[in-house]
């Protein structure tokens, strides 16, 4: 964002400036016959633009929520092919030490159910296999062993949570800087109404003491 000449130099951790608080309005704009409307204008600049960046960060958040959820239930189902083909693994020994049998046991495909979008499933038949296939997006799948999806889900289901927290963080913090904002509007305003008051009433008594 172009930097905005009401601002300091103060900022939060990703950049967003912090609106100022302006305590005396008289002495901001120059004195009792400073000009207000250049500044009225700068006020409306900054809440335009905070306003921008809280419909841009919103829609981070959502993008975000939605997506959190895939990562988790993509995660559980990974974690879940692991733990099923390391106990298939495990009986497998155990039952060699004894017979055959076991081999054709452990090999038996598990049956479930495959989304093919949001409200249509259908069974499929899942082998035992070490490989998995991700969507990275922008339709480009690769294929992944078990253990290196696990790392990547985890990896981007840690990003995408440290973004979401900070992103929450971000927009509270702008809300907060709006609010400042409209306030220095409302008092600079009601300051500029009470001055042109008070200098009609001025003018009104001395018209009345120069008389007819």
């Amino acid at each position: 964002m172009p930097p905005i000449s009401i601002f300091g130099e103060d900022r939060n951790p990703r950049g967003i400036p912090k609106a100022p608080f302006i305590a005396n309005i008289e002495e901001y704009v120059g004195g009792p016959d400073g000009e207000v409307e250049e500044h009225l204008k700068e006020f409306q600049d900054a809440i335009a633009k905070y306003r921008y960046m809280d419909g841009s960060l919103t829609q981070k958040r959502k993008g975000l929520e939605d997506k959190i959820p895939d990562i988790k239930k993509t995660l559980h189902m990974v974690e879940f092919l692991h733990e099923r083909r390391e106990g298939k693994q495990k009986a497998v020994g155990e039952d060699d030490l004894e017979d055959d049998e076991g081999s054709d046991g452990a090999k038996t495909p598990l049956t479930t159910t495959f989304e093919l979008n949001d409200t249509l499933y259908a069974e499929a038949q899942l082998e035992d296999t070490d490989t998995v296939y991700l969507w990275l997006g922008a339709n480009v799948m690769l294929s992944y062993k078990i253990d290196e999806a696990i790392v990547l889900l985890r990896s981007k289901l840690d990003v995408a949570d440290t973004t979401l927290k900070t992103t929450i963080e971000d927009l509270e913090f702008i809300r907060e800087q709006l609010t400042v904002m409209e306030v220095n509007t409302a008092r600079m305003y009601n300051w500029d109404v009470k001055r042109r008051r008070e200098r009609r009433v001025a003018e009104e008594a001395t018209e009345k003491k120069k008389g007819p």
